[in-house]
């Protein structure tokens, strides 16, 4: 595997120098995580009974692009995901399509058997295993959190990295880190969006018109029933601010004096370097949460002193417009 170069390490060394200047000022106000990035279900009507879940519907279900054939109830089942697409990627390890049941949920049921992920958590294909490994562990020991403690997704995973034997996490990583990650994310400049709601931990679309974007990124399934479904083969769609998309290419490229080029260690091409990961093509709602998460010090592994020092003067806006050009960049 190849390791950092100079020039990152160089330029990682600059910047936290700079950074000194940073802590001798006030610590940055800790701010509210932006709702729109860190998905958080709604919680029942205060005195209302919960209403009855309907019936799944026991009739077979398909997807375009397979012959496969699910049940509702077997989508929906943590230790067995749906493999809509087996000829799709290499042969599943243990970890990834079964986890193990009542103890850690198959890696494939949240980042789908692909690893094509969801925008309420990461991508994992084609991202560095040594990447994977160390992420896991910081979850494991309590070094990496969310910003918004109520997120569901964020606490399964530190549930299910504290689950997770090295042979699981081994497994998993070599595993998703042997194909590569491919683009299913279109990025759309909008001032104007369909109106969502909060559900399964995503933006789903709420069927009432439209409302401004405002400086906000919405990202929502491309076809809400295959999403449900969990089909590997349906992705979303990103709403961002008009202009952001430019403005970001600035930022990535040059630092506009806020920070260092990410390319700088991410890649020229964003397609990560070394144990590095890739940005190119990824969820930009999950990019903000990061860049946030690190700022605010929830987020504190290995590398994590150094993005800390690179992200420290961004703007919510400014990372706005980063995970926008980010996300519309090829894999």
């Amino acid at each position: 595997m190849k390791r950092p170069s100079v020039t990152c390490a160089a330029a990682l060394t600059m910047v936290m120098g700079a950074s000194a200047s940073f802590d001798s000022a006030q610590d940055k106000q800790q701010q509210a995580p932006p709702p729109w990035a860190y998905t958080v279900n709604p919680p029942p009507t205060p005195g209302a009974a919960p209403a009855p879940r309907p019936a799944d519907d026991p009739a077979p279900k398909s997807v375009p692009g397979t012959t496969v054939t699910f049940t509702i109830a077997q989508t929906r089942d943590a230790y067995n995901p749906p493999d809509w697409h087996p000829s799709g990627h290499p042969p599943m390890p243990q970890a990834v399509a079964h986890g193990r049941p009542k103890e850690m949920r198959a890696c494939g049921f949240c980042h789908l058997t692909n690893g094509q992920g969801r925008p309420e958590n990461a991508s994992l294909a084609g991202l560095p295993a040594a990447y994977i490994v160390q992420q896991m562990a910081d979850f494991k020991n309590g070094d990496r959190k969310s910003a918004e403690p109520r997120m569901g997704p964020p606490n399964a995973m530190i549930q299910d990295a504290k689950a997770a034997t090295d042979d699981d996490i081994k497994s998993a990583a070599a595993y998703f880190s042997s194909f590569a990650f491919r683009k299913w994310i279109r990025v759309v400049e909008a001032k104007d969006v369909p109106t969502t709601r909060i559900a399964g931990s995503m933006h789903v679309p709420a069927n009432d018109g439209t409302e401004p974007l405002g400086q906000r990124i919405i990202e929502m399934p491309e076809d809400l029933a295959r999403t449900e479904l969990r089909d590997g083969g349906s992705g979303f769609v990103a709403y961002v601010p008009p202009g952001s998309i430019a403005k970001g290419e600035s930022l990535v490229k040059t630092g506009a004096g806020k920070t260092i080029a990410c390319g700088t260690c991410h890649g020229s091409d964003l397609k990560g370097l070394g144990p590095i990961p890739p940005l190119a093509g990824r969820s930009p709602s999950y990019t903000v949460r990061q860049l946030f998460d690190l700022q605010q010090g929830v987020r504190k592994g290995a590398w994590s002193p150094l993005m800390k020092a690179a992200v420290e003067k961004l703007t919510i806006d400014d990372m706005i417009a980063i995970a926008a050009y980010t996300s519309s960049r090829e894999p």
